[in-house]
């Protein structure tokens, strides 16, 4: 099912570029750490979920890109225009070979039933 987006037709077109261009030099960072390594968590300080994820790949023995953008008091508009392409509502955000896969949660499930290994095989 794909995933609920305002269709560019009912956006003004004063403001397209605007929304286009929103803080994508954050968005245009993490593709290209995306893009260069397997696995990449992508947080932000004082949060405890990107500490649980980046324990998890440790203890799994697995190398990761750490991407850390502000905390609770600053930063916001950068990480907003993060979930806005991304689609996910919180932090982190793990990607394993390109693909999202959710927070902290849904990567030690991955890990505890083999499926991140296969996908990094």
């Amino acid at each position: 099912m794909p995933r609920a987006t305002l269709d560019e037709t009912q956006i003004h077109a004063a403001i397209r570029e605007k929304i286009a261009n929103h803080e994508q030099s954050i968005v245009q960072e993490v593709r290209a750490a995306v893009a260069k390594h397997p696995v990449v968590v992508v947080g932000m300080a004082m949060n405890p979920y990107p500490k649980k994820a980046r324990k998890a790949l440790g203890d799994a023995g697995v190398n990761h890109q750490y991407l850390e953008y502000g905390n609770y008091f600053n930063s916001w508009r950068q990480r907003n225009a993060l979930k806005m392409w991304t689609g996910w509502p919180s932090f982190p955000m793990v990607f394993v070979k390109g693909t999202l896969v959710g927070g902290a949660d849904d990567l030690i499930k991955l890990i505890k039933s083999g499926e991140l290994k296969t996908m990094l095989a």
